[in-house]
């Protein structure tokens, strides 16, 4: 597959699947004779991978590290997990932090739906 087919796929720019491929997130990218990216199966997996992880606010350098341990071998899966258990510590932050957010915003549309609703019976004196 082609980088313009894989960018459309996964929603990610050519720009930034070279610079993934540059900065080492993706190491194993396939080209054809000419030195053309021909993405396959494994080269898929892997961008949509570093998109999930991305898309979950984990850093590049967090994730080259990751990718640099999968190159290391099946010696390196303690270090894998812890890493990926830190980001998922910082998951479940973000989302503490979003939920105590998203109640101080509801609690600030129910006063104004206090607030207009007193003004429009204010209005309305007879009723």
């Amino acid at each position: 597959m082609k980088i313009a087919e894989v960018s459309k796929r996964y929603g990610v720019s050519t720009d930034t699947l070279r610079y993934y491929e540059r900065v080492g997130l993706l190491r194993h990218v396939p080209r054809n004779k000419s030195g053309i990216r021909d993405y396959d199966e494994a080269s898929c997996n892997a961008v949509e991978f570093v998109k999930c992880m991305r898309d979950a606010g984990m850093s590049i350098e967090s994730l080259v590290e990751y990718m640099e341990l999968i190159d290391q071998g099946d010696g390196t899966r303690a270090a894998r997990k812890e890493l990926l258990s830190r980001q998922g510590e910082a998951i479940r932050a973000r989302i503490a932090d979003l939920e105590r957010a998203l109640e101080r915003l509801q609690y600030k549309i129910d006063h104004y739906d206090d607030v207009m609703a007193d003004s429009e019976r204010a209005l309305r004196p007879g009723e």
